[in-house]
């Protein structure tokens, strides 16, 4: 977390330092990130740097903080449009208004995908607890969906999280490096073609790649 040194200062420079960790962090990853680099382009020695986090990792965890606390306040006035959306249809509300948020701070959230899933640190122990708490969150709707009968009692709970998790983050990057090429991501990410491909994208998600007939002719051939 950043020193209190740093949260006492002007806004303004407050968000220079910020704005300078975020273009670093966007650009190089976290391996290749520079502190030197984020010093020079937000103008303050190293010497203050090192008054206001402790390494570079502080940096991004603190930008961790801050799109944790944008996408808090930003869902606080979204609602579903109806109550009773099954899991898949909640999910899929989910993920466009995920994009939504996205498209706001499109550089933001690039930086923190290209360290956690870029560079993988979303699957090491760094960030166990930040991939615990969507687990649980999905496993959790995942029991509610078993008890509506719109999932596979058989099922295992965390591989259907897995792949859930795993989807929106696929769909999630694939918007966001695309609609980073756009003069507005924010009009882009609403266009008819962009909402249909994130609905194709997890209707594959629900429905799998098999052809139903298909599997009617494989289990004809396994009678046989």
């Amino acid at each position: 977390m950043p020193k209190q040194t740093f949260l006492n200062l002007p806004d303004e420079k407050r968000q220079t330092v910020v704005n300078a960790a975020i273009d670093e962090f966007a650009e190089y990853g976290f391996e290749s990130a520079s502190i030197n680099r984020i010093v020079a382009n937000s103008g303050i020695s190293k010497g203050s740097f090192y008054q206001y986090f402790d390494d570079k990792m502080d940096v991004f965890k603190y930008l961790m903080d801050v799109i944790a606390q944008e996408k808090t306040e930003f869902f606080k006035g979204k609602h579903p449009p109806s109550p009773g959306l099954g899991i898949f249809g909640y999910f899929r509300w989910m993920i466009k208004t995920g994009m939504e948020f996205n498209s706001t701070n499109p550089k933001l959230v690039k930086a923190i995908a290209r360290v956690l899933l870029g560079e993988g640190m979303y699957y090491g122990q760094i960030f166990n607890d930040v991939r615990k708490k969507t687990m649980d969150t999905l496993v959790t709707m995942i029991q509610h969906a078993k008890q509506n009968g719109e999932i596979d009692p058989s099922v295992d709970e965390k591989v259907a999280a897995t792949v859930m998790d795993t989807w929106s983050n696929v769909i999630s990057n694939s918007i966001l490096q695309e609609g980073m090429q756009k003069k507005d991501i924010v009009k882009w990410v609403r266009t008819p073609k962009t909402q249909k491909y994130i609905d194709d994208m997890l209707s594959i998600m629900e429905h799998g790649l098999r052809n139903v007939k298909a599997s009617s002719i494989d289990d004809a051939g396994k009678e046989e």
